[in-house]
């Protein structure tokens, strides 16, 4: 089979999915804006073919050369795992007539109110919600809904550009910033646990899943530079806490005709154990989300995928051995890296259960905590218990110091 595989090597996640089409088999070609000398490893040795694009956004000089090569090797899959570029995949798709969700069966993925919109007609409890063009039915959305309300891009992804918004007047101090977005989203604002919930499918079986849990909520960690941001992925997907999130994923996927690939969503688990739609991406999570899924069963869902939408098949053993934690941290001070306080007895406590651990080199400069959701390291911890995973895990957020100056 030849895939022809959209940005191979960027974001970061990209180059092992584009490995994980090589290993299954995959003749892979590559499409992307960068030269094919700048693609990292493993992408660009899994590569059978690449073409560079100029512009992204120029749809026609995107398409144009996707044609020629499609005259000159056959292609039978498009995939792209980048938000952006999923609708445009899905134009590649039709303009050679190959399988996969078409340009109206994608854009309920990109399109935060169609989205909702569908949810709303299969009976999905979404939040109150509203599409506003203008600042004037933004401030009518809001007082409609009641604060706080939530505002977001209609095709954002992740917590990018999304407020939470408590008054009138905090909400005339966000308009500004919204200038550069055509349309937004205002949303009720649902208290309660920020979860996920992701998925591998075939043909609409749901043949691999994950649940995992924010801490604290996304939002918070994006506004807030002090908070070291914990991403956990439960062990025991069984629990009845979280039966309401599983329950909604399976019925989401079915209501927006979801086939075959990876799936990311975020739910809101209320404190009365009932669970509210948050959204959903037709591609795979980011910010290393999938390499915690990993961790915590021992797999390589990177390849896992890649055998789903090659072979139609999911084969890896999954065996739910721990629950897995991620913790980012975020420098102290300005100015260059100078040292990691607590590094030392931190490891000497736990360290026999810490997996990855990448911080930012010693004489580095400070990676701005404002666009780099990773901030200045990564830390991962697992373990078989719920509890001694999230203790440790607080213990990285609390008592490991990477210090700037």
């Amino acid at each position: 089979m030849n895939v022809l595989m959209i940005s191979p090597g960027f974001p970061r996640e990209m180059r092992y999915f584009t490995r994980g089409l090589a290993e299954v088999g995959a003749r892979v070609v590559g499409l992307g804006d960068q030269p094919e000398s700048a693609l990292e490893e493993p992408a660009r040795s899994a590569l059978a073919a690449y073409v560079q694009v100029r512009n992204w956004r120029d749809e026609d000089a995107v398409l144009a050369p996707v044609a020629d090569v499609a005259r000159k090797v056959r292609i039978d899959r498009v995939e792209c795992l980048w938000e952006p570029y999923v609708v445009l995949a899905a134009r590649i798709r039709e303009m050679l007539g190959l399988p996969g969700m078409t340009v109206q069966e994608t854009i309920p993925f990109r399109d935060k109110e169609t989205m909702k919109q569908v949810l709303d007609a299969a009976g999905i409890r979404t939040p109150h919600h509203y599409r506003a063009l203008t600042a004037a039915q933004v401030v009518e959305a809001a007082e409609t809904i009641g604060f706080p309300v939530i505002v977001k891009p209609i095709a954002g992804a992740g917590s990018e550009s999304t407020y939470r918004v408590e008054s009138r007047e905090q909400l005339d101090a966000v308009l500004p910033a919204l200038r550069s977005v055509s349309e937004v989203s205002v949303e009720e604002f649902v208290e309660g646990d920020d979860m996920t919930f992701e998925t591998i499918c075939v043909d609409g079986r749901v043949l691999f899943y994950s649940v995992g849990k924010y801490i604290p909520r996304a939002l918070d960690m994006k506004m807030n530079e002090w908070i070291s941001q914990i991403t956990l992925v439960y062990r025991d997907h069984g629990r009845e806490d979280l039966a309401p999130g599983r329950e909604m994923g399976h019925a989401v996927l079915k209501a927006l005709g979801f086939r075959t690939g990876y799936t990311h969503m975020e739910w809101y688990r209320t404190r009365d154990g009932e669970a509210v739609f948050g959204e959903i991406g037709g591609r795979p999570p980011g910010a290393y989300l999938v390499d915690l899924i990993n961790y915590a069963s021992d797999i390589d869902s990177y390849t896992g995928w890649a055998e789903a939408v090659v072979h139609g098949r999911f084969t890896q053993h999954v065996e739910r051995k721990y629950n897995a934690a991620w913790i980012f941290k975020r420098a102290r001070g300005r100015g260059r890296i100078q040292r990691y306080d607590g590094l030392e007895a931190l490891m000497s406590e736990i360290g026999d259960h810490v997996v990855l651990m990448d911080l930012n080199p010693i004489g580095a400069p400070r990676r701005d905590w404002r666009s780099v959701l990773v901030g200045d390291g990564i830390v991962v911890v697992r373990h078989p218990d719920l509890d001694r995973t999230i203790e440790m895990a607080g213990k990285v957020a609390s008592r490991l110091d990477v210090v700037a100056g």
